[in-house]
């Protein structure tokens, strides 16, 4: 799943020399077209954990990613019917979830308009918006119909899990580290984030997350750092990642509202989104930033279970910000 970093993650570690009972382990690599960083603290002798790693992003790939013509998906979309592996049959399950929750703000089955726009491995450079509204009746996710062991797509219609599927690989490199003993660790991939424990210092993982600005300034990047453990982070924005038209010169935005079909105009700038699982942090944050601020505001405050940290433009173009109260305690100072 190629998809371009909305938000740089910076990890703050430190280390203890004197701490002679923990030892800290990285690795640090590319993978689903982005980077990904792995920190976990172990005792004695340390394990060479790279192929399991590698062969957890590869499998991810095989099933999910759709710049791979050879993956499940790719051939999913491309017409025809296929036994649903264990990723796939996760990635709908949670997808189905989050679209219900989301009242549809959330819908893999916009691929067709993600191409349509101008993201996606096949981008479509000819705008036509009068088919905006033909392309809209062909998504929906409750249109599907899977059994408990396969799925064909109805004609004209196609998936992408790219809004979770990062998010769900890290939760599946965190549960390898889990299985493996593993009681304090930080995965990264793509900007999503999961943590357990703490750090090489004795304290809770040090997550800083970047101010919502086309470019970073390395002096003052950051708009917050989070404290963060047994939880996960996502961030999505609309701030670095866009298509502009060359003839028009306007910007549309990577985000989809899946009820117009077209690409989201609202105030909101970025949404970081805590939850236990770094998938559902990801599908949210994708879904606050298609809702917008008020009905992402009072989704967060019915639904306890998510915490979030929302940055949006006033009238004159300032920015404000909206932090739940449980992500306010996270915030170091």
């Amino acid at each position: 799943m190629q998809r371009l970093l909305f938000i740089s993650l910076t990890f703050l570690l430190w280390s203890c020399s004197d701490n002679k009972a923990l030892q800290e382990e990285s690795y640090n690599g590319y993978a689903q077209g982005t980077t990904f960083h792995i920190s976990y603290l172990f005792k004695g002798e340390a394990k060479d954990r790279s192929q399991a790693i590698d062969s957890i992003l590869k499998s991810v790939d095989k099933s999910l990613s759709t710049y791979d013509p050879k993956s499940l998906i790719s051939q999913l979309n491309a017409g025809a019917g296929i036994s649903i592996d264990a990723h796939l049959r996760e990635m709908l399950d949670q997808s189905k979830e989050v679209y219900v929750n989301s009242k549809g703000y959330f819908d893999p089955t916009i691929a067709p308009l993600v191409q349509f726009w101008g993201f996606g491995p096949q981008a479509n450079t000819n705008k036509d918006t009068a088919s905006v509204d033909s392309i809209l009746s062909f998504t929906g996710f409750d249109k599907l119909k899977y059994q408990s062991s396969s799925l064909k797509l109805p004609r004209g219609m196609s998936l992408d899990f790219n809004a979770i599927a990062q998010g769900y690989t890290v939760d599946l490199l965190a549960e390898y580290l889990e299985q493996e003993g593993i009681r304090n660790y930080m995965v990264e991939v793509g900007g999503e984030v999961r943590c357990l424990g703490e750090n090489y210092q004795g304290k809770k993982w040090r997550i800083g997350v970047d101010k919502p600005t086309e470019e970073i300034d390395q002096q003052d990047r950051f708009q917050f750092i989070l404290a963060l453990d047994s939880a996960a982070l996502a961030t999505s924005g609309n701030y670095r990642k866009f298509w502009v038209d060359s003839l028009s010169g306007m910007r549309y935005s990577h985000t989809i509202d899946t009820k117009t079909g077209w690409p989201a105009k609202n105030r909101l700038l970025s949404a970081s989104v805590v939850a236990a699982k770094a998938s559902t942090a990801d599908a949210y944050a994708t879904a606050f930033m298609a809702m917008g601020l008020e009905k992402s505001i009072k989704y967060l405050e019915q639904n306890q279970d998510l915490e979030a940290y929302l940055i949006f433009s006033d009238k004159e173009g300032n920015w404000q910000v909206y932090q739940s109260p449980g992500f306010a305690k996270m915030l170091v100072n």
